[in-house]
């Protein structure tokens, strides 16, 4: 079923999917902390935090245009500067990997980061243990930051694509 004032390409499913989709890369990357892979825990870094602020943004606009069709282009341009942040952040960490030299050691952002409330509240969510630089195992061939700029990358393009469409 249409909704006045959506284009064919971006329905309130389509919606709906996105925001599902951005949740359960969020809840890969819990699932990865918790667990870990191959042996390895996958304790997040200040970047990686703060991607997981920007799935949150993507998921919470692409969810409120679902259900408020009204403030569509407000909510699809907040969910694309959402995908544009994280998107800037996995490309600042894929360059990191790439150039262990270039970092210090312990981040000041995860300090930070750490002393915000809600981290205290949700510190499985939220808390910055990890090393931004850090090569963990990949997971069918990526870093998880390399997989993390791709669908950063995917969400962005076709948020941006279907942004003005009728």
């Amino acid at each position: 079923m249409e909704i006045a004032g959506y284009d064919e390409c971006m329905t309130r499913s389509r919606y709906l999917q996105l925001s599902l989709f951005s949740l359960g890369l969020l809840v890969f990357a819990l699932i990865l902390q918790q667990l870990g892979y191959q042996g390895v825990s996958f304790l997040p870094c200040p970047l990686c935090i703060l991607q997981r602020i920007g799935y949150i943004g993507i998921a919470f606009f692409c969810l409120l245009v679902a259900c408020f069709p009204q403030f569509r282009r407000w909510c699809h341009g907040l969910a694309i500067l959402a995908a544009g942040f994280g998107l800037v952040l996995a490309g600042k960490q894929v360059w990191l990997i790439s150039h262990p030299e270039s970092s210090c050691g312990i981040d000041p952002l995860e300090t930070w980061i750490n002393q915000f409330q809600i981290v205290q509240g949700l510190p499985w969510l939220f808390k910055a243990d990890g090393l931004c630089s850090a090569k963990l195992p990949a997971i069918l061939g990526l870093q998880v930051p390399e997989w993390s700029l791709l669908w950063f990358s995917t969400f962005f393009i076709l948020l941006l694509a279907t942004f003005r469409k009728k």
